[in-house]
């Protein structure tokens, strides 16, 4: 199963998280009942009404979180509001994935306050998020995953919109967004971006919950058959979009892994062929992916070499550098790109043949029973036994078919 938080139009919130989660079929009253546990571990703060209700967005039927409290409460010990989370998640019997994510949700939002601020976290005072409001949306949310077994699903998030313009907070104004926001989404691969709205899109909160539940940003949604849709309405109206977070629940139609490479790409026009092969060589030894190099013609007729390069974001640099220094290229294009590949193992036999033990390394999927023996491998045992690339390839897959039966 996989779920899709989409949250590139309206942004995110703690209420709108929680909100499209029941809309998605989470129990209300489950949720009700965990969230009043909270008040009898936050001092001076009582739920007065606390609700789930039909609401139109701009046209859009969707659910929103209707919470009153009585408080008289500006600032508090972001310890506290952590305390009570845990002892709430504790006594309502939230299981161990729950109360870990609850945990983990109010720690980022927590260390984000500490390094805007360069104070311990245990120093940590909130303002914005001193109110029960912070409570009812983490452990809400937490006792919705849970009610929804969402835990042990595949989570994934579109990029981010935050809005522009600037936000007013306990310590004055900044532009949108604020410091914590960033703090938040630094060092993730969530994609933030802004828009045509000059407010507040995305909450700390939402942000916290948000980096918890998933490290998956994807522009596009994924191959899958939809299940079940939920809309969570945000308490702001907006003229230009319904202000409501959406969440896609369905299966997977095909069983791939999404990752992130990049790719480089240079034309060159004067480099000879025994230098392009020397280049691949060390490019793969570098750590490519894969080096491709086309022929084609350029402006005025030239004919030019395209090379193309697959890699991943850490063996970049020093490729960058391998092309630039063996091909003298004046500039190189990079673009990051999404692919989704086939989950494979590598998986290694001993191999005899003619009295000769050789290790041989072979890739092959889960529940196939396809494989692809390393190139070295095939390679190498050729060399030694004086024999064609095509023979030993078929010798080899011979011998290791009858070890895996």
């Amino acid at each position: 199963m996989v779920l899709i938080i989409d949250a590139q139009i309206a942004g995110i919130s703690g209420d709108m998280i929680l909100s499209s989660l029941v809309n998605l079929g989470a129990n209300k009253s489950r949720i009700i009942e965990g969230i009043y546990t909270a008040e009898s571990f936050l001092d001076d703060s009582k739920i007065t009404n606390i609700d789930f209700v039909s609401v139109q967005k701009n046209g859009k039927v969707a659910t929103q979180l209707i919470l009153e409290v009585d408080e008289n409460v500006h600032e508090r010990k972001g310890t506290d509001v952590k305390n009570c989370i845990i002892d709430s998640a504790k006594k309502i019997g939230l299981s161990k994935s729950g109360l870990n994510f609850a945990t983990k949700s109010i720690n980022t939002l927590i260390s984000a306050e500490s390094k805007v601020h360069g104070e311990p976290e245990s120093s940590v005072h909130f303002h914005e998020a001193a109110s029960i409001d912070t409570v009812v949306d983490i452990l809400g949310t937490a006792i919705a995953l849970d009610d929804l077994n969402l835990f042990n699903d595949e989570i994934i998030c579109s990029p981010v919109a935050i809005g522009g313009g600037s936000v007013t907070f306990s310590h004055g104004k900044t532009s949108n967004p604020a410091y914590a926001i960033l703090e938040i989404f630094k060092n993730t691969e969530i994609i933030i971006q802004g828009g045509t709205i000059t407010d507040e899109l995305t909450t700390p909160t939402g942000a916290s919950i948000l980096v918890n539940l998933t490290k998956t940003c994807s522009e596009f949604y994924p191959p899958i058959k939809i299940d079940s849709v939920g809309y969570g309405a945000g308490s702001k109206d907006f003229g230009e979009f319904a202000n409501v977070l959406k969440i896609v629940n369905g299966k997977t139609k095909i069983n791939l892994v999404k990752d992130t490479v990049q790719i480089l790409e240079t034309n060159v026009d004067d480099v000879s062929g025994e230098v392009l092969g020397n280049m691949i060589e060390k490019i793969m030894s570098n750590g490519a992916k894969d080096v491709t190099i086309t022929s084609g013609i350029t402006k005025k007729g030239r004919p030019t070499q395209l090379i193309s390069v697959i890699c991943d974001s850490e063996s970049m640099n020093s490729i960058l550098e391998l092309l630039v220094a063996e091909t003298k290229t004046l500039g190189i294009r990079i673009r990051n790109s999404e692919r989704y590949v086939v989950p494979r193992s590598i998986e290694q036999d001993t191999v005899e043949i003619d009295g000769h033990k050789f290790p041989v390394h072979y890739k092959i999927v889960k529940g196939d029973s396809h494989f692809k023996i390393e190139f070295e491998d095939i390679k190498s045992i050729s060399n030694s036994l004086n024999m064609s690339f095509n023979q030993t390839e078929e010798l080899l897959r011979e011998k290791i078919n009858q070890t895996r039966k």
